[in-house]
């Protein structure tokens, strides 16, 4: 059995959660406090008051993938809460090609058959406040399952560790991502390979590696809050996302890299909100192999009334990055309204 400890490895999990998240370009490390903790960081699941719910659905790559989240949290006590969450990315319908020659070299279209590619992960959150005024932390243990059609399945398991700390309007927080490491464990159907390495002459010719290590990350963050006025607040938000591997992130060496986010989020009488945000900075090499620095721009409304909110977000705005932008749509029920 082979491992590998690879630069990108689960990244579906990198992607995100909430509407109201992705129109600030993801900087909720610092003052998440609602059900989506379970996913930003989930010492905020603290700051919880009642149950809550949220739900979330996405389309990706020309609709061509959908990503789908649902997540619950509530109180334990006074002092600690607890949540779990579910996500699903996934291609489906795919056209299996690989036998649509037969074996006297005539193309039979009824050899063509359909098969989907997704992956899920199964989260599990606990957090709790610290006697130190201010602070509190949260741990998640997270199952992770992919399926690629009848080919191969995987399962893995890993964990997640977050702080938060309030002073005020200052709020702080760090999230460590896959602290362990996460494992995943990939099973191949052989009889199925055996079809794909010889659809190709000269491809796929080697089982693939059944072992893949995903490496630890760090997210840093930092927020304040504004009240402008009495009808308006104000909440900016700055994210440091850290992996332990080169890549293409504007600051970059040999042993890490760091990709800044900027967000903000105007609310009116805490009912109706604007938000926005820049993020995904890119070292990118172009035909001529100059260098220039993409981003993603992000933008996002949002409506809450009595206990029910709905948020919208379109990433990549104006198209400024390697990334195709997307519509989310997200739904949070507090169940404290209702009581």
């Amino acid at each position: 059995m082979s491992q590998t400890a690879r630069k990108y490895s689960n990244e579906f999990m990198n992607i995100g959660v909430d509407a109201r998240a992705f129109g600030m370009s993801n900087t909720l490390t610092a003052f998440t406090n609602d059900v989506n903790s379970v996913y930003w960081n989930p010492a905020g699941l603290t700051q919880l008051e009642d149950n809550q719910l949220g739900l979330m659905h996405a389309n990706y790559f020309a609709n061509i993938a959908t990503y789908n989240y649902a997540g619950y949290a509530a109180p334990i006590d006074d002092v600690s809460a607890f949540g779990f969450s579910v996500i699903r990315f996934g291609v489906d319908d795919i056209l299996d090609t690989t036998q649509l020659i037969d074996d006297q070299g005539n193309i039979d279209y009824n050899r063509i058959d359909l098969f989907s590619t997704a992956d899920y992960a199964f989260t599990v959150s606990y957090a709790r406040n610290l006697k130190l005024e201010g602070f509190s932390y949260g741990i998640n243990a997270k199952v992770i399952r992919r399926v690629i059609g009848d080919f191969a399945n995987a399962w893995g398991f890993g964990f997640d560790a977050g702080i938060q700390f309030q002073n005020k309007d200052w709020k702080f927080g760090v999230m460590a991502r896959d602290i362990t490491t996460t494992y995943n464990t990939w099973q191949i159907d052989e009889e199925e390979f055996d079809k794909i390495s010889s659809a190709v002459p000269g491809q796929n010719q080697t089982m693939p590696e059944t072992t893949e290590i995903t490496l630890p990350k760090l997210e840093l963050g930092i927020a304040r809050s504004f009240e402008i006025r009495r009808d308006f607040s104000l909440t900016t938000a700055l994210n440091l996302n850290t992996r332990f591997v080169e890549t293409n992130d504007i600051i970059s060496t040999s042993n890490f890299s760091i990709d800044p986010a900027f967000g903000f989020e105007v609310g009116y009488i805490n009912m109706v909100y604007l938000r926005g945000g820049v993020g995904n900075f890119q070292n990118e090499v172009q035909i001529d192999n100059s260098e220039s620095v993409s981003f993603q721009p992000n933008f996002g409304v949002g409506f809450k009334y009595r206990g029910i909110q709905i948020d919208y977000a379109l990433t990549d705005l104006g198209d400024q990055s390697g990334a195709l932008y997307s519509n989310v749509f997200s739904l949070k029920i507090d169940w404290r309204f209702f009581r």
